[in-house]
């Protein structure tokens, strides 16, 4: 069996807006909502391990991603939690795993009916005695059971052959394989620990895999060169999404709480988010483009791919049509007016706006009934029900209103390499920062890693060719995979520990209001304001992206009216613009009120610029944007151009609207114009004012968010800022600055 790779994730959820939503629409291949049910029965086996031995390695995501799935399928593909089996950890067994597949999918599955099987844990490679590929190995998924030999010798993996006889002997073709595993890497990138076996020993497989293979050959009627034909030209049946090429990765990841497989979240997070049945090929197109921004941010790369072999040209993913709407959350138990929520939808990088007094709307298109969060452990939240007591385990739930906290934290990990004292110096120099929390490697979430530059790094960098590396020795910030460096971050070799985090201080303050800005108020897919912007080749007809809030544009049936312009796609759907590019932005209110805007750009080393407004010779008319108009900035009256600029790497141009002015931060934007000395242009804002103007632009919001509440019954309390989906819509285009 190929194998193929996905996975990936950091950074703001808004850098996969600009380009994924708009190609969602603008490319997508439309299927009716209205196609006939599948009347086949739906069949499930999900796989996750965790607890693997020391000698191969414990996973933390595997037993949430089975949650992950089994959720999305119940709740959007329409299965039968009867017909759904998982097996976790000690009952993943290698004779486990194969009679479950046995039982509860060959045994039970007839033509027509549906099949899932979803794999998440080790991944690895053994001998193979018929050499298909040219390095003489297949690809193994690992039980629980398998074993490990660090010098060599036989373990209990299933090989890719066996799956191929498994997927083989199934009676029907509606057949979808979900691998969530690697074969190669081993241990850990900086933050993330990695799916596969940590081998550098070719393994032999056991005997009596070989001879469960012979048995079902026999069983197939299928002679062995056949076999061996068949499995070299494609998969058995139906389709295989895989996490990994064989030179690749898949990542066990951290998100705020709790931990997944990135492919696994990052994918069934799209799919509460689609609004429509799509093809699968359309799906993986989506979800790779988006997937690869992330990889970008991390300097990463990553995407996903698939194979099929099926009757059907264009089938749709699981094979079955879904409940298509948007949806952040769905109702899992209602007890009076307590409910129980899972929040399959929510983007990982917003969660901890989830975590108490966010306000969910019923998925109607109305509104008017509501359930508020009380609190919320990894997916799984508790609240109660406002406005109505009538709702029933399976209802959809929508953003209303998101609750930012006041005290939100910027994570950075603590280098794994630093020796005890150094450790404990860092330790202390951290604990004198307020709202920056120092954490070990693998526990939870990090935003980036405060690190040594080693000599194996300086030369691992060196060889994928990063610029201006700092010297050996130096200290300063890491991206989470330690693939990357932050620019600007490192100081001399000779730096003390405590200099180091005591110069980063004005940094952190910086990469915490980008955070806040970026992931937090980041809600493209959930705002009902219908403005556009989109950003252009200044002097020329090409968008480069366009972004806007696909429920602003929604009917009430649920299709997209906004007609598209077609943008450039560059490398795997990432604008790269060169150093010295003209651009300008090009914004379009499609509402009957005044909007008010303001235009940020935040680049790869953390900084923020202020694009937009530009004009302080009047005071909240500085950021209208009246109702129906349009408008390109920079225009040549303004008097200044916008050129991209260095340091290279991932920029995002922020588009932050709202329905009420903007007072506070306008005041503290006017302030940072007076002391750059103008009055138009782009103007830098310093760490201290980039948090400061974060925190007014909060309380706007906030102030906006509950002056329109008392009518629905909704209260938030002190501490909290509220952001309404009906008065902000806060979009994000991201671009690659390249030399």
């Amino acid at each position: 069996m190929k194998r193929r790779h996905f996975i990936q994730f950091a950074g703001s959820t808004l850098a996969t807006i600009g380009i994924s939503q708009l190609d969602i629409i603008q490319q997508g291949n439309k299927y009716s909502q209205a196609l006939a049910q599948n009347t086949g029965r739906k069949l499930a086996l999900l796989v996750g391990i965790n607890d693997y031995p020391a000698d191969i390695g414990a996973l933390g995501g595997c037993v949430n991603d089975v949650l992950l799935q089994k959720q999305l399928l119940i709740h959007r593909f329409g299965f039968n939690p009867k017909d759904i089996i998982t097996l976790t950890d000690s009952q993943a067994t290698r004779q486990g795993i194969l009679t479950a597949f046995e039982q509860h999918l060959i045994n039970q599955a007839k033509p027509g009916d549906t099949v899932v099987f979803h794999f998440s844990g080790h991944g690895g490679q053994v001998e193979d005695p018929d050499k298909d590929n040219p390095d003489g190995l297949n690809s193994t998924l690992i039980p629980i059971d398998s074993g490990n030999s660090s010098s060599g010798g036989t373990v209990e993996d299933i090989m890719g052959h066996t799956l191929f006889l498994l997927m083989y002997a199934l009676k029907t073709d509606n057949v979808t394989v979900v691998l969530d595993s690697c074969h190669s890497g081993g241990a850990k990138r900086g933050n993330f620990v990695v799916r596969s076996r940590n081998s550098s020993k070719i393994l032999q497989i056991s005997p009596k895999e070989i001879e469960y293979q012979n048995q079902w050959l026999k069983r197939l009627n299928l002679p062995r060169k056949e076999f061996i034909r068949l499995r070299r030209e494609n998969i058995a049946k139906g389709v295989v999404i895989a996490s990994a090429k064989r030179e690749q990765l898949a990542l066990d990841a951290s998100f705020d709480d709790f931990s997944a497989g990135a492919f696994t979240y990052l994918f069934t997070q799209y799919l509460w988010q689609e609004a429509e049945n799509k093809s699968v090929k359309r799906i993986l197109v989506d979800v790779s483009r988006s997937t690869n921004i992330f990889s970008q941010k991390l300097s990463h790369i990553q995407i996903p791919e698939m194979e099929s072999n099926t009757k059907q040209s264009n089938p749709q993913l699981y094979f079955t049509p879904f409940k298509a709407n948007y949806a952040e959350a769905v109702i899992t138990k209602v007890n009076g007016n307590q409910v129980e929520l899972w929040l399959g939808g929510v983007d990982s990088q917003s969660l901890e706006a989830f975590e108490k007094d966010a306000v969910f709307a019923i998925a109607d298109g109305r509104g008017k009934e509501l359930v508020k969060l009380e609190s919320r452990q990894g997916l799984v939240g508790k609240g109660r029900l406002i406005n109505t007591t009538q709702l029933k385990p399976g209802t959809l739930l929508q953003e209303r209103i998101r609750g930012i906290p006041a005290n939100i934290q910027l994570n950075i990990g603590l280098d794994d390499t630093f020796d005890g004292n150094t450790l404990r110096a860092a330790k202390q120099a951290f604990q004198a920062m307020k709202r920056v929390s120092a954490v070990p490697l693998g526990q939870k979430e990090v935003q980036y890693i405060f690190g040594v530059m080693t000599e194996a790094r300086y030369g691992e960098l060196q060889k994928r060719q990063i610029a201006n590396l700092p010297p050996v020795g130096s200290f300063g910030l890491f991206l989470p995979t330690l693939d990357e460096i932050i620019p600007k971050s490192f100081g001399n070799s000779g730096e003390t520990i405590t200099k180091a985090i005591e110069r980063l201080t004005s940094k952190f303050k910086s990469l915490l209001a980008a955070r806040v800005v970026k992931q937090m108020l980041g809600n493209t897919n959930t705002s009902k304001i219908k403005v556009t912007a989109s950003m252009n080749i200044a002097g020329s007809q090409k968008i480069i992206s366009e972004t806007f809030p696909v429920r602003g544009f929604q009917k009430q049936q649920g299709t997209n009216q906004k007609p598209q312009k077609k943008p450039i796609i560059t490398e795997n759907g990432i604008p790269k613009l060169s150093i010295g590019t003209q651009v300008n932005f090009e914004l379009e209110n499609q509402e009957s009120i005044p909007l008010y805007v303001s235009i940020l750009v935040i680049d790869a080393a953390g900084e923020m610029a202020v694009i937009f407004p530009n004009n302080w010779t009047v005071s909240e008319g500085a950021a209208l944007l009246a109702a129906g108009e349009k408008r390109t900035i920079p225009v040549p009256s303004d008097g200044f151009k916008l050129t991209v600029g260095k340091p290279l790497g991932m920029t995002e141009a922020l588009i932050i609207v709202s329905t009420n002015p903007l007072r506070n931060s306008l005041k503290v934007l006017k302030g940072i114009a007076k002391r750059g000395g103008t009055k138009r242009g782009a103007i830098a804002a310093n760490e201290d004012e980039f948090l400061d103007l974060t925190d007014k632009l909060l309380n706007d919001l906030d102030t906006a968010t509950r002056g329109g509440l008392n009518v629905e019954g909704i209260n938030l309390p002190a501490g909290v800022r509220g952001i309404d989906t009906n008065k902000l819509a806060a979009m994000a285009i991201a671009f690659d600055v390249v030399s």
